[in-house]
């Protein structure tokens, strides 16, 4: 199987366990929140799902993320109310 142009659709957020425990506790309600906010910068990208790794925790796409939608992930994760940014 060939594919033309970058495959990759994963977005990956380094973090200790603590905050991926934290952060897992209410997935769905971020991928909720976090497609809301890829759709109002008129994004054709949507967030699938969020599995957990070692090193913190990935989230699926259904396309490539560009540079905007990936500071709108990173701002929504740093913002949280589950995660400690010390």
């Amino acid at each position: 199987m060939t594919t033309k142009g970058p495959s990759l659709k994963q977005v990956i957020v380094p973090m200790n366990s603590v905050n991926t425990v934290k952060f897992m506790s209410s997935s769905s309600n971020h991928i909720i929140n976090i497609n809301k906010l890829l759709k109002n910068i008129k994004s054709e990208c949507k967030a699938d799902y969020i599995r957990v790794e070692k090193l913190g925790i990935i989230m699926v796409t259904d396309k490539v993320t560009s540079a905007l939608d990936l500071q709108i992930i990173e701002k929504y994760v740093k913002n949280s109310n589950q995660i400690n940014v010390d």
